[in-house]
């Protein structure tokens, strides 16, 4: 009897559902964490090395660059690498999808069909197999995440941002990040935020909006979220490179008048994306099902009721159709009846 007691304590006031939530994280941690995240901008702004600066890993190990003629004609691909990252025994299942191509060509008016195709076939797979039979081991390979790297160069946002931003902020989370901004002083980099900000609003573009802490969280966690939002969209540089400085390696660039340290705060926004990508991956995977799929999947499901309005109605019109020939059939029937009984009858002797 002691020892059941031991084992399911009776505790006055205290039924035990409060430790659900540890439940859960312990059914998720062994099962692991799927997600997707794309990356879209022009060649050259350092997409790639800051993927791989980000999760610590080569994504890139055998990637073939191409010379500037062939990006004249080029079109752009759809590179998806799956990686599978283990941190202090949680899995994540983390899969980047890679635009090279995007921007290049002279006349890039088409260039983000094939990235619009890849974000609804995603979820076309996903809703073909939440209805089948077997939907307890459904991989999410969904869009949950769209970095958009915005080139420091330019003087805000241009036309091909605008219109690829616009087409797919209804479909995907979308993130801007200015790439390179070591290319950029403090001040030109508060004021180029301030443009791309501006013009966000003004052109109606809705962009990931990260969700203000609970008042129950703790101050350092209210602040972190302040901190993040004020930082969009992120400034960031990236590197794969390992500098020694005062006696201590850190992944940064060296110039001739010193070296921009890739994770300090002071220098770019790198460990804010990061923390923000980490913090809300939960957030930007629930946005993606409870928004943005589940927009895709009511349009689908109208597009089929009115495909299958169309059928019934074709049905109709051909059931009408048939039926006013075999009216007309019957009336020719009737006509040709009513004929051969008016006919007088032959009695054979000629007259």
């Amino acid at each position: 009897m002691s020892t059941e007691k031991a084992k399911f304590p009776d505790v006055t006031g205290y039924v035990g559902f409060a430790n659900l939530p540890n439940q859960v994280h312990r059914k998720s941690v062994k099962k692991g964490f799927e997600f997707t995240l794309m990356v879209v901008g022009e060649s050259g702004l350092g997409k790639s090395t800051l993927i791989n600066s980000l999760f610590l890993t080569d994504l890139y190990p055998e990637r073939y660059v191409p010379g500037a003629a062939e990006k004249i004609e080029r079109t752009v691909q759809i590179e998806a690498s799956t990686v599978e990252i283990e941190e202090r025994g949680v899995k994540l299942r983390l899969t980047v999808v890679d635009t090279p191509g995007y921007g290049d060509a002279i006349n890039s008016q088409d260039c983000f069909r094939p990235i619009i195709q890849y974000i609804d076939n995603q979820f076309e797979r996903y809703l073909h197999d939440e209805s089948g039979l077997n939907r307890r081991h459904i991989v999410d390979n969904r869009v949950h995440c769209c970095f958009y790297f915005i080139s420091p160069f330019g003087h805000g946002l241009k036309p091909l941002d605008v219109e690829f931003m616009k087409t797919i902020h209804s479909k995907v989370n979308i993130v801007p990040v200015i790439a390179k901004a070591d290319t950029l002083t403090l001040r030109e980099r508060e004021r180029l935020k301030r443009r791309i900000l501006d013009e966000i609003t003004e052109h109606g573009i809705r962009i990931y909006q990260l969700p203000d802490a609970d008042s129950d969280e703790d101050e350092e966690f209210k602040e972190q979220t302040m901190i993040l939002k004020a930082s969009v969209p992120f400034a960031v540089i990236g590197s794969n490179q390992l500098i020694e400085v005062k006696g201590k390696k850190i992944r940064g660039r060296l110039y001739p008048w010193g070296v921009v340290e890739v994770e300090n705060p002071e220098h770019n926004d790198f460990l804010k994306l990061r923390t923000m990508l980490v913090t809300h991956m939960q957030d930007l995977q629930e946005v993606t099902q409870d928004l943005h799929y589940e927009n895709f999947r009511s349009e689908r499901l109208k597009r089929v009721g009115r495909d299958v309005e169309d059928e019934t109605v074709d049905k109709d019109k051909i059931l009408l159709q048939k039926e006013a020939e075999l009216r007309r059939m019957q009336e020719m029937i009737a006509q040709m009846q009513a004929q051969m009984r008016m006919k007088p009858a032959d009695n054979g002797d000629g007259h």
